[in-house]
């Protein structure tokens, strides 16, 4: 048995997966972590940023949501080289910038729903091998349906008639992670005799790439991504087991 956590995160070479990474070779317990990014120049890059890794292994692990092929070799990489993972975080995704249609809604719930899905589907049979399994899901803030049905000021509804105007693009994106955040639930309810801990991370506004220029995103309140890496560190470590089967924020379980 190894003396690592091993950990398989999706999506890392950039924003909230990066800053994991970076949090994991800041704690005192020995990590073991598979690097996951569609792009193996970014990929290469980012792991080469980190530097010295000290009691830490980082391993590059190429890996796109959309390919079932793809999935599938970096499953075959894991297992050669390790017979389980402590810790699967589903942290790639996507969001749109169209205009919402058929294709820009296929887009966000392809990787966020379906290749996430994929992802953990193939990887579940390492997972549930660890004596202390856990299963992450990076959702979003906008996922809750209690908080996007209060009155928004600054959203006023549209006069009668059709058709409207456009719905903002992040309707896709939200959605998704809303559909996410019910897969999360099934999950947790069929690995419970698995002993695998599960939550969906909300890790707040946050200034990303995913949500476009980091600047604007800055300038209109979003936090440092660093906040979502420690967010899912404290979790990896123990800090929210009260909370298995919910989607938590930093201080507070985030309403349905």
């Amino acid at each position: 048995m190894s003396s690592k956590t091993i950990v398989v995160i999706t999506g890392a070479n950039t924003g909230i997966g990066y800053e994991a990474v970076k949090a994991f070779l800041s704690s005192s317990t020995p990590y073991h972590v598979f690097v996951g990014a569609r792009n193996t120049e970014k990929l290469d890059n980012a792991i080469q940023s980190f530097g010295d890794t000290g009691i830490h292994k980082l391993v590059p692990l190429q890996i796109d949501l959309l390919s079932d092929e793809s999935i599938a070799a970096a499953f075959k990489q894991v297992s050669s080289e390790v017979d389980y993972i402590d810790v699967l975080i589903n942290n790639a995704g996507a969001a749109t910038s169209a205009p919402p249609s058929r294709e820009s809604f296929l887009q966000d719930y392809n990787v966020n729903v379906a290749g996430t899905f994929a992802v953990t589907d193939t990887f579940l049979p390492l997972l549930i091998k660890s004596s202390a399994p856990r299963l992450l899901f990076l959702t979003s803030g906008l996922s809750s349906f209690e908080e996007v049905t209060k009155p928004k000021p600054r959203f006023p509804t549209p006069p009668a008639g059709w058709p409207k105007p456009p719905a903002p693009n992040w309707i896709c994106y939200i959605s998704s992670k809303a559909a996410l955040n019910m897969m999360m639930v099934e999950f947790s309810k069929s690995l419970k005799n698995d002993n695998v801990k599960v939550w969906c991370i909300s890790p707040g506004f946050l200034a990303t790439d995913l949500g476009g220029n980091r600047e604007r995103l800055k300038a209109m309140g979003a936090g440092d991504p660093a906040l979502g890496g420690t967010f899912i560190q404290d979790v990896v470590e123990g800090a929210r087991d009260e909370d298995v089967g919910k989607v938590i924020r930093r201080d507070i379980v985030q309403p349905w």
